[in-house]
């Protein structure tokens, strides 16, 4: 029997990439998100293990050392972001199929190393990136720019990956989202539970 698929949804940020992973799983049962790590501060409403695993320096590093990660990336301002192996499993024995939201370094090391990962880029054009940065209001001016300027460079990179997703129309956009998905599931022979 084939195993299940672990899907990969990445690209810059304000690219949209969470919101389009929400109307995926309305759409297509059985998916459920891998929880990421971070040494970014908890920001107000956010709730560790449900928004991320909110990690002190130490302890990411502690984890790092003892290989508790899948993947980890450092991003904007020296802040760290991974997939912990202890996520991937829970997922596996709550019988659901993984799905990642990831920056495009975690995302290659994905797709290089797990086999089965499908991995999927969400592009934006750059005004738009940057008005929905903007209006996010969750960084600085400066961290904007830098996010902005990464944007750039980081849309150069979608040919790396194995389908891309323009997010210029957002149900258009998640309508495309969650046909790549359910053809990769059916693909596979995978039945998501309901």
């Amino acid at each position: 029997m084939p195993s299940r698929p672990v899907f990969v949804v990445t690209g810059p940020s304000g690219a949209g990439k969470g919101t389009l992973i929400r109307g995926l799983l309305e759409r297509v049962p059985g998916l459920e998100v891998a929880v990421s790590a971070t040494t970014r501060p908890q920001r107000p409403g956010e709730i560790d293990g449900r928004d991320y695993w909110f990690l002190s320096d130490g302890e990411f590093t502690r984890r790092v050392e003892a290989d508790a990660f899948l993947e980890w990336v450092p991003y904007v301002s020296g802040r760290r972001y991974g997939t912990l192996h202890s996520e991937i499993e829970r997922l596996a024995q709550e019988d659901s199929v993984c799905v990642l939201e990831l920056e495009l370094d975690g995302a290659l090391t994905v797709q290089r190393d797990v086999a089965g990962s499908v991995t999927i880029f969400i592009a934006a054009d750059v005004d738009e990136l940057e008005r929905r940065l903007r209006e996010r209001a969750t960084e600085s001016t400066g961290e904007i720019e830098e996010r902005i300027e990464l944007a750039r460079t980081q849309l150069e990179q979608a040919h790396r990956f194995r389908y891309m997703v323009r997010n210029d129309d957002l149900d258009r956009a998640t309508s495309a989202l969650a046909a790549l998905v359910s053809c990769e599931l059916a693909a596979t022979g995978t039945m998501p539970r309901s």
